[in-house]
């Protein structure tokens, strides 16, 4: 069994896994969109959705944060200036993984991970929880059960 195995280890030494999580997210929010192994998008989200919410923050130990896992300072500007405000009202779940293909040499299935609401994505969000509409599904809910019993 795995008990307490937090993170994958993906066949390279902490350093170097460290080293790889840092460039994807880096590549992520430049392009806002990666072509990569399912494992790797897995953990790459992790990362990615962290720096995210550091953006929103918006604090200068926020900044400090977001600075040491990105490569670039456009990077670290581009997560405190545009994405900080696309997502300024979405409670997590910045990031979607979309499985793709398998690869030719070693058969290692691919993914795309790519930032949610933004143009040329691969599939629309679904709508979900923000701060507006928290209760929106139970309340469309209860509506409904109201106009069919004619209350």
């Amino acid at each position: 069994m795995k008990h307490r195995v937090a993170f994958r280890r993906l066949g390279r030494s902490s350093a170097h896994r460290w080293a790889l999580i840092r460039t994807q997210v880096s590549q992520l929010v430049e392009h806002e969109r990666i072509e990569t192994t399912v494992q790797k998008a897995k953990e790459l989200r992790r990362v990615a959705d962290k720096v995210i919410t550091w953006g929103k923050e918006g604090t200068v130990a926020a900044r400090r944060h977001a600075a040491s896992v990105l490569r670039r300072d456009e990077n670290v500007n581009k997560v405190f200036g545009p994405l900080a405000e696309r997502y300024r009202d979405r409670d997590g779940g910045y990031t979607r993984v979309v499985r793709t293909r398998k690869r030719r040499d070693d058969a290692a299935q691919l993914a795309f991970i790519e930032y949610i609401d933004r143009p040329g994505e691969l599939r629309t969000p679904r709508q979900g929880r923000t701060k507006g509409n928290m209760f929106a599904s139970s309340a469309a809910k209860a509506a409904a059960a109201a106009a069919a019993t004619g209350r």
